[in-house]
């Protein structure tokens, strides 16, 4: 099943859709969708590395878009929306905590937990409730979720085949360890924040 899924990913990058799903599950990862654009930009950029640039900036796009959303639920919607949000991935008692922290540290905050498998919803919505300058907000997600993205990109446009066939040798070990990541960062994200 999980070769299957794989293939069906690495023949979907050549269709006309691919992009859409993968700008739209970047957005939302950005304000409340649990899993990361990666899903979708790593299959895509396997299959045309050549491409793996255009993919990350629309990925860095998307995200941004997305991180501005979350602001907003933040900042306008947080006694409802985001406090709900916040609430389901149990961090409600842990918000004012990281509040606080903004006037201190908010850039850095918002460049570290960007580059991070740490969800980035709870940096966009706290940055909205905390009343982070909403223009530094956007200039570090750009800045953090393009390095994400683009390290991807470089890595794969330059050992895009290399890295295929050791994914594709050792497809089940591969999605083992980014699982692994995925939960840690969950994790870290209850643990640090």
């Amino acid at each position: 099943m999980l070769k299957r899924t794989y293939d069906w990913c690495i023949n979907a990058a050549d269709k006309p859709y691919a992009l859409w799903i993968m700008a739209a599950v970047s957005f939302a990862e950005s304000s409340f969708f649990p899993i990361p654009p990666d899903i979708m930009l790593l299959p895509m950029s396997l299959a045309q590395p050549k491409k793996a640039w255009w993919f990350a900036t629309v990925c860095t796009i998307a995200s941004v878009a997305g991180g501005v959303v979350g602001y907003a639920i933040g900042a306008l919607l947080y006694d409802s929306v985001g406090h709900w949000l916040i609430t389901i991935y149990g961090l409600s008692d842990k918000v004012e905590t990281f509040r606080a922290s903004y006037a201190e540290w908010g850039a850095v905050i918002i460049l570290l937990k960007g580059l991070t498998p740490i969800p980035y919803k709870l940096v966009t919505i706290t940055s909205g409730f905390a009343g982070y300058n909403i223009w530094l907000f956007i200039l570090c997600s750009i800045v953090a979720r393009g390095g994400r993205f683009f390290v991807v990109a470089v890595l794969l446009n330059r050992y895009g085949d290399v890295i295929r066939a050791e994914l594709e040798k050792r497809l089940g070990t591969w999605v083992a360890i980014g699982a692994v990541v995925l939960v840690l960062g969950f994790y870290a994200a209850f643990k640090l924040v």
